[in-house]
């Protein structure tokens, strides 16, 4: 149930944040209706959580289906939201036609290249001039062991150079629009030198990168704040802008596969409140190189991380609850002393 007093007596999160970073949420065509009066009062930016993804929008090689993100697109300019493009490169979510012929073999390096240069110039000519930015690039760099790369038909067919003409085809399509590098797990510190070094190298090759998506998938107890202070300074070195793009904190650590828990308790609620603001305390300080910070949804009520990665459990990570209505970590991150 959507409790419509949530507006009354409670600050708008995007206003409190307006001197520090745009603050935005997930949304999907179910939750741009339930959780509208929500999205509408307290978020200044949109992504969608899964209608830019190749399969939704390029489901056959002559064929794209913009109904659902333009009705996005149509959303935000009603009510005056700005856009992040979330993804145009990944290996997961591409159909199977992508990187096959009509026979099912892989094609060649050369006719995947023009492929990807038609989706990226089709979705992001569509949209020019109103997406901010783009997460062009998503989850190359693989999560432990030694190679830079995870194993993908992208590198497999491409080669490395993959993430260079796909940051190339992007600025051709739209010059405007800021590039993401993104990733999860960013501020393991094994994993944060993979991302570092991976953008390193497109920033000293001169491509067309201008910031690096953090996803801040985080728990009760990872990642530490100083791994993620660390990891915010060491890509803020490269000279980029900094994203939080897809932020959400679980309840449940990632160890925890209780199935048990019905409801979010006092204690969970509690922890969560000081884990937010810790981390919005981090953020306003990076506030210089962070311009954006995004959650993966918006309110309790709707989360991809009921049923994942144990299937029938719900999880509350967000700072809004079921009914829409602020929890006691929302009071954390607006609560403070705004001297800037």
């Amino acid at each position: 149930m959507t409790n419509n007093n949530n507006n009354k007596g409670t600050p708008s999160l995007h206003e409190v944040y307006q001197d520090y970073f745009l603050v935005g949420a997930a949304v999907n065509p179910i939750t741009l209706k339930s959780q509208q009066e929500l999205i509408i009062k307290h978020f200044n930016s949109i992504t969608a959580e899964n209608e830019m993804k190749f399969e939704r929008l390029h489901p056959e090689e002559n064929r794209f289906t913009f109904d659902h993100s333009d009705k996005m697109m149509s959303f935000a300019k009603e009510h005056g939201k700005k856009v992040r493009g979330h993804t145009l490169v990944w290996h997961n979510q591409t159909p199977d036609w992508f990187f096959t012929d009509e026979e099912g073999n892989l094609v060649d390096r050369e006719t995947l290249l023009k492929r990807m240069e038609t989706h990226i110039s089709t979705v992001m000519g569509r949209y020019k001039g109103q997406i901010y930015s783009w997460d062009v690039v998503n989850e190359a760099v693989s999560d432990s062991g030694e190679d830079l790369l995870r194993d993908s038909k992208w590198l497999n067919i491409i080669g490395e150079d993959f993430i260079d003409k796909a940051f190339e085809y992007a600025h051709k399509a739209d010059p405007e629009a800021a590039l993401f590098y993104n990733d999860y797990n960013e501020s393991d510190p094994e994993k944060r030198e993979k991302i570092y070094t991976l953008v390193k190298g497109l920033v000293d090759r001169k491509v067309p990168i201008h910031g690096i998506g953090l996803q801040a998938h985080w728990n009760l107890t990872k990642p530490s704040y100083d791994n993620i202070r660390q990891a915010i300074e060491r890509y803020a070195s490269l000279g980029l802008q900094i994203h939080i793009t897809e932020m959400d904190v679980s309840v449940f650590d990632s160890e925890d596969k209780r199935i048990d828990v019905v409801e979010q308790t006092d204690e969970m609620k509690e922890a969560q409140a000081e884990r937010y603001q810790h981390f919005f305390e981090l953020l306003r300080e990076y506030s210089d190189v962070i311009t954006s910070v995004t959650f993966w949804g918006a309110a309790d009520d709707y989360t991809w991380l009921s049923n994942f990665p144990v299937r029938g459990r719900k999880n509350w990570p967000f700072v809004f609850d079921e009914n829409h209505e602020p929890k006691l970590s929302f009071w954390k991150i607006v609560d403070f002393d705004n001297g800037k």
